[in-house]
């Protein structure tokens, strides 16, 4: 129709309302589906780009020893870290051509204040302009985070540079302990020892607030945040004792020099009848502050290795030399016991009643062939006869392959398994190892097994099956964790003594530790644990290694308990590998045993009792005579019971030897008065390693000179069996004045047992 609209434009215009309803109506529709279904989904969205969540790290709870001594606590330290995006903010509000570059200037100030790279430190700020939080460098003590803030202060980088206070862990001790106590990551996420298996109670529940920023990273007003405390970690009270685990350590370390063990050396220290743990160390010590830089001797082992910094191979013997460091071998590795495990072997024959103590028995040197094969004893021209208790003191084969038969397969293996070692002991530490038994026994595996070769146990269920033979027949699971509480002293857990059955009658565990202390005090293979003033029932052992290139590579080890007539405590100390000296567990280990009891024993509290013959043996400390007349000086030294003897000619004493303070041995002292002579240098120091202690006694003596013993002092033993000097404290040849102190330390040098059974 002329001058009207067409019908073909009406149509277009309503396909294009059409379209456009149907397009809004699209629209509508997706936002109502994000006002109602992604609704939450968008907020967060909008929320996180408005705002920035903190963590407020939760303390880590702290751990004790059993005395409240801290093991692992927290201390302040801060993280450095940076906003690319404020950098980049100010940046731009100076202008393009602004001398100023505060990219350049937080580069270079922090590397010079933190240490870190330059490089680096400029690629965080310049090339993540997007984040609000990129971090420089963690756990910066506080002396250094004040010269941060002088720095952030002096270039005016508020909204650059930033400090935020942490809580790091800190282990007082250094390497005390460190393979008990382990370590945390950087995170405070427990990776080792008892930071990782009691992580979940030690760990806390973090916090955190919530801090609105503008588009440039700025905070909006107070009212935009939000604060959720932290929930402190539980502390942990252990059964350590800082006191008795260095004197363990303190042996260890000896024992490794003297022998330049290739292998470490570990020890246990153990309350007999709950369990407790009170030491427990590894002689390879690392500083829980920095676990991750290898020991001492790790290092001259990776530096000797022959491999270039930085290359595959010298990166994978450092992460091995770090894992063996970290490795805890008295519950992760095992080991053959050798005669250690000939106390179980008794306590089966006892128990089954199939020996008695005085019962005779002819060793001339080997058993009767097993399967056609001849197994010889130590002793391999025979020990002759002997009674049990004599076979188990002398640490008799012969004796043990006999009891083996006696016992038969199936109640050896009974046994075995009701003294725990078929199965982990449950101790509380992460990577408990297990035995090595053969999977089926036959009567040549019982015979060698009797007297403790060709199979493999842990140091830790040695001494807990030990400690049941010492507290009356009753195996107990070791533990370390005594209670849990938080920080206001309420206790959530606190352990319980943990029976796991009757293995042995109290009888015969009150025959045994009889038995094994008449071994130690008299001339039995264990005279080396010898602590005058206690009794101490004690058993060595020594094995060589078995596997490919275990050729000629020994484990030495000796385990005690004492006092042996109601025993407390029980100690183990095994030297894998030693090379130097002696090779038994009797002069590698045992020595070592009696030297850290005779620091424990008093420690711990039991007191020592002397018979008179050790009350002669015992060293006295030497009073001050200077000054004093000649006259009563004399009457002082005589009434202490030591001789004296004068030289020079005046009324007063002007000079003494030994001095005083000095130790000398009660017996055989001298104290040397000076009357107004001059004290000569005239007497040259012999030779003494090697003597029997009589006759180094004597020499001294002859000499004007005193002695101080150190090591094995025993009065009990036979004329054939006496000790030897092993090492003297003033040189051969040094010339000293008469009364000088000299220090000997003496040793019983026999072997207890043949490595080489197999005949």
């Amino acid at each position: 129709m002329a001058g009207g609209i067409s019908s073909s434009a009406l149509k277009r215009s309503l396909w294009l309302g059409i379209a456009i309803f149907a397009v809004f109506g699209l629209l509508m529709l997706r936002i109502l589906f994000i006002q109602t279904v992604d609704f939450e989904k968008y907020q967060n969205k909008v929320i996180n780009q408005m705002t920035t969540q903190s963590p407020v790290p939760a303390d880590r709870g702290k751990i004790y020893d059993r005395n409240g001594d801290v093991l692992a606590t927290n201390i302040t330290t801060y993280r450095v870290f940076i906003s690319p995006s404020g950098i980049l903010s100010a940046q731009n509000e100076l202008g393009e051509n602004s001398k100023t570059k505060y990219a350049e200037i937080i580069s270079y100030g922090l590397a010079q204040i933190l240490g870190v790279d330059y490089d680096e430190v400029h690629k965080q700020a310049t090339e993540y302009t997007e984040y609000l939080d990129r971090t420089i460098k963690r756990q910066v003590n506080e002396e250094t985070a004040d010269i941060v803030r002088q720095f952030i202060e002096d270039y005016k980088l508020e909204n650059m540079v930033y400090l935020e206070a942490q809580s790091t862990r800190y282990y007082p001790g250094g390497t005390l302990g460190a393979h008990m106590i382990g370590f945390t990551s950087s995170d405070g996420i427990g990776l080792y020892g008892l930071e990782y298996q009691y992580n979940e109670y030690l760990k806390g529940i973090d916090g955190y607030y919530i801090t609105a920023r503008d588009s440039y990273g700025n905070e909006m007003p107070y009212e935009y945040s939000s604060y959720i405390d932290a929930v402190s970690g539980y502390n942990l009270t252990t059964t350590i004792d800082t006191t008795i685990q260095s004197f363990l350590e303190e042996q260890l370390a000896e024992t490794v020099t003297e022998t330049q063990a290739k292998n470490r050396a570990c020890g246990i220290v153990m309350n007999v009848k709950t369990g407790a743990v009170l030491a427990m160390a590894t002689s390879s010590p690392f500083d829980l502050n920095d676990p991750w830089t290898l020991d001492e001797l790790s290092q001259k082992e990776l530096f000797s290795s022959g491999y270039t910094p930085d290359t595959e191979k010298y990166n994978e013997l450092s992460r091995e030399l770090l894992m063996t460091m970290w490795s805890n071998k008295a519950i992760t590795e095992s080991y053959i016991p050798g005669s250690t495990f000939k106390i179980i072997t008794s306590s089966m024959a006892l128990e089954e009643q199939v020996v008695t103590l005085t019962e005779p028995l002819t060793c001339n040197g080997y058993h009767m062939p097993v399967n056609g094969i001849k197994v010889k004893c130590h002793k391999v021209h025979g020990h002759g006869t002997l009674t049990f208790s004599q076979g188990l003191q002398q640490s008799c084969n012969v004796w043990f392959m006999t009891l083996g038969s006696r016992v038969g397969i199936e109640n050896y293996q009974k046994y075995v398994k009701a003294f725990g070692y078929y199965e982990k002991t449950g101790i509380d530490l992460p990577g408990e190892g297990n035995s090595i038994f053969a999977s089926e026994m036959s009567q040549l595996d019982l015979a060698i097994y009797a007297f403790g070769q060709n199979f493999n146990v842990t140091p830790m269920q040695q001494i807990c099956a030990v400690a049941a033979v010492a507290n009356g027949g009753t195996l107990v699971t070791p533990y370390i964790v005594e209670s849990i509480s938080d920080n206001s002293g309420n206790v959530i857990y606190r352990h319980e003594t943990e029976v796991k059955r009757q293995v042995v009658s109290e009888s015969v565990c009150e025959t045994l530790a009889t038995v094994l202390e008449e071994g130690v005090a008299g001339d039995g293979g264990a005279k080396n644990a010898y602590v005058a003033g206690y009794r101490v029932a004690a058993k060595t052992g020594t094995s060589e290694k078995k596997g490919e290139n275990s050729d000629g590579k020994y484990i030495c080890s000796c385990v005690a308990f004492a006092p042996a007539d109601d025993p407390e405590i029980a100690i183990i100390i095994i030297v894998d590998e030693p090379t130097k000296g002696s090779l038994y567990g009797s002069t590698v280990a045992a020595p070592y045993i009696s030297a850290a009891l005779k620091n424990i024993l008093p420690y711990y509290g039991v007191e020592p009792i002397y018979t008179a013959e050790e009350v002669e043996n015992t060293a006295v400390r030497v009073a001050n005579y200077k000054g004093y007349s000649l006259e009563y000086a004399q009457s002082l030294v005589e009434k202490a019971g030591l001789k004296v003897k004068v030289i020079g000619t005046g009324a007063k004493v002007t000079a003494q030897l030994p001095a005083s303070g000095s130790e000398i041995n009660k017996s055989t002292g001298t104290i040397v008065l000076y009357a107004g002579s001059e004290v000569e240098n005239d007497i040259q120091v012999p030779d003494l390693v090697g003597m029997t202690s009589v006759a180094a006694n004597q020499y001294l003596m002859n000499l004007g000179l005193n002695v101080r013993i150190e090591g094995v002092n025993n009065p009990f033993v036979s004329a054939e069996n006496v000790p030897v000097v092993v090492s003297q404290s003033i040189a051969k040849g040094t010339r000293v004045a008469a009364g000088t102190v000299i220090t000997l330390e003496f040793r019983h040098m026999g072997d207890d047992e043949d490595l080489d059974y197999m005949g």
